[in-house]
């Protein structure tokens, strides 16, 4: 088995150096910004992984949060929650993983949340950026409707825009590997 430390001055690194972006940008809330995180850049490489995926679940467990499965909004919740994953079943604690459908499918089995989520499951909501915070509730919503219960929401990036007040307003609790101004100071 290997042995994971996690190291969030090297996901910091990794964010700096693939996803931080200056210039002129309009956010998916609709918002201009001088700084853009495509945090894809960093969650879907190799090296994003085997970064996020024990930082994340070390996260998960200091929370004492246990869940059964992890997930959030296709697409930027999805690496995330792999990577969550497959460091589980490497430590011997499986996690499994899911995603979450902008909206179900109109073919085959008609799901909006497709993977390993079962009715019953305590689960943590991922996401990759946290900006105003819709997505992580879309997501919440659709596992609270199918039979999930969500113990909290953990984010790479909280761009500290909004989105951890108004799920916290939810009443979620919401944790973030790091923070916009962490990265660009």
């Amino acid at each position: 088995m290997q042995n994971f430390s996690p190291d969030v001055e090297a996901l910091k690194r990794l964010l700096i150096e693939r996803s931080v972006k200056k210039g002129s940008f309009i956010l998916a809330s609709g918002k201009e910004s001088n700084v853009y995180v495509d945090a894809r850049l960093t969650t879907m490489s190799p090296e994003g992984m085997v970064t996020i995926g024990p930082l994340a679940l070390a996260r998960i467990e200091a929370e004492k949060w246990n869940p059964d499965s992890v997930g959030g909004l296709t697409m930027g919740a999805d690496p995330v929650a792999f990577s969550i994953s497959h460091t589980s079943a490497l430590l011997g604690k499986p996690v499994r993983a899911f995603s979450v459908r902008k909206e179900a499918k109109t073919h085959g089995t008609g799901n909006r949340i497709e993977g390993s989520f079962k009715a019953g499951d305590s689960v943590v909501i991922v996401e990759d950026v946290i900006t105003t915070g819709k997505s992580a509730l879309q997501a919440i919503e659709a596992v609270e409707a199918a039979g999930g219960r969500v113990s909290g929401v953990l984010a790479i990036v909280d761009r500290q825009d909004g989105g951890r007040e108004a799920i916290s307003a939810k009443g979620y609790q919401v944790i973030a590997l790091t923070t916009i101004q962490e990265l660009i100071s």
